[in-house]
């Protein structure tokens, strides 16, 4: 079993490696962001509560994030492990979670705050199909139109670079300290995830150090 908790800042790469993660060891990757951007598509009591703080860089207040995480990790394919992305964020957080599951290893990706913002202000989503792209790193075919369907590319309003910053602040005030507080209880493991390579083999070399470490772990 593998019960996994990323963490690090906005634009760090937790999404990308836990979906890589997800496919190699077939277990969950659950990620707040999807899941809040998807209530806000449908237009949920949830997602409408929620969307006022995303749209303006704040984090989602814990009561809304602890009800819909405890209900999604007691769902069947969670059983043999998961990959927690944007959960927990706050030490209120962490003790919470702690009651309603074990955590056998914490993955802290680590990049410098210039990096994060160039990431984040240049990353494009397809209305259509989320697929990701970034005008430097991972461009389209052709600019602003989707490789996969079509679909017109959009700069998230919390990938813009007054709200970046914004996320930056509030991750530093909140959810630093979960870096602390996981090292002390000795399952934290430090990843660098800022490579000489670029694009896909930075991503790769991150990948295979963190798999290193998940194969670590005893995998029922």
């Amino acid at each position: 079993m593998a019960r996994l908790i990323f963490l690090g800042l906005p634009g760090a790469g937790k999404g990308t490696q836990s979906e890589i993660l997800e496919s190699k060891f077939n277990i969950p990757q659950i990620s707040t962001g999807d899941i809040l951007r998807e209530h806000v598509r449908k237009g949920t009591e949830l997602g409408n509560k929620a969307k006022s703080y995303m749209d303006e860089g704040k984090l989602v207040p814990n009561n809304l994030i602890i009800k819909m995480m405890e209900k999604r990790l007691k769902q069947d394919d969670c059983s043999e492990g998961f990959i927690l992305d944007g959960f927990p964020r706050t030490i209120e957080q962490a003790e919470v979670l702690e009651s309603i599951t074990d955590i056998d290893k914490v993955i802290y990706i680590d990049v410098p705050v210039d990096e994060l913002i160039d990431r984040l202000t240049g990353r494009r989503v397809c209305e259509n199909c989320n697929a990701v792209y970034h005008i430097k790193y991972n461009p389209p075919k052709k600019p602003g139109v989707c490789d996969e369907c079509g679909g017109k590319l959009i700069q998230r309003k919390d990938d813009k670079k007054k709200i970046v910053k914004k996320r930056i602040k509030a991750y530093n005030s909140q959810t630093k300290p979960l870096v602390e507080y996981y090292r002390k209880k000795g399952i934290l493991k430090t990843i660098d995830g800022d490579r000489d390579e670029e694009g896909i083999d930075s991503i790769n070399a991150v990948a295979n150090d963190i798999e290193k470490v998940v194969k670590g772990l005893r995998i029922d």
